[in-house]
């Protein structure tokens, strides 16, 4: 699952949005995360003459072991939603990595190193990933609603039925300020684990998979 956001409005940005897409494309079933991202930030450089950056959610869930996998380019981070406890939380890797340039949004520093956050996903939970126009949205105050303010305001909503959490997020932002949303390009995607079966042939590659006999013979491209 991929989810990217180029700064900037007009014409020029338009193309290069056009551009990533495409990249995107070919890329998109490459399976070691930290290379893909790396890859498209050098290649976004190339494709990016006007100093223009992207911010980016790079996302994969594996079913056999139902770990969900994210690496982060600078993109406001995903909330997590745990069925089990009924919270919502930020999903977010806090490590510091104070010798490398890392997880910062493509077009920067075409040699910034980016990272792989797993966490296990139990049936029910959910994963709602937001492009910067929801958290750039404005509180009762008149201030940008940041990732925080997101959290409270998906917190407050309730989930009983997961269809229904997007459009009453969009009427919550909508009633605290109309305009909000028409700012700027709006992206929200939620994903369920909804603890289906896997395909049993599906499971017999997992291992292959899983440790990167196939993808890592891939080139970007």
């Amino acid at each position: 699952m991929l989810l990217a956001d180029v700064s900037g409005h007009g014409e020029a940005v338009s193309k290069i949005a056009i551009g990533l897409r495409d990249l995107m494309r070919r890329n998109v079933n490459y399976i070691s995360q930290s290379r893909f991202v790396s890859g498209m930030n050098k290649q976004f450089a190339e494709l990016n003459q006007d100093g223009e950056f992207a911010t980016a959610l790079v996302s994969t869930f594996f079913a056999p072991t139902r770990t969900y996998s994210l690496c982060n380019a600078g993109h406001p981070p995903p909330l997590l939603y745990r069925k089990a406890s009924s919270d919502w939380s930020e999903l977010s890797d806090r490590q510091e990595r104070a010798d490398v340039i890392s997880d910062i949004p493509w077009g920067v520093c075409d040699q910034a190193a980016y990272f792989q956050h797993h966490i296990r996903l139990e049936t029910g939970d959910m994963v709602l990933s937001y492009s910067d126009a929801v958290s750039e949205s404005k509180d009762a105050d008149g201030q940008q609603l940041g990732c925080d303010g997101v959290l409270r305001l998906v917190s407050e909503l309730g989930v009983s039925n997961p269809a229904d959490l997007i459009p009453a997020l969009v009427r919550r932002i909508d009633e605290i300020d109309p305009r909000s949303l028409e700012r700027d390009d709006t992206t929200l995607l939620l994903c369920e684990a909804t603890g289906s079966a896997t395909p049993l042939k599906n499971s017999l590659l997992a291992p292959f998979r899983l440790f990167g006999q196939v993808a890592d013979k891939t080139e970007l491209g």
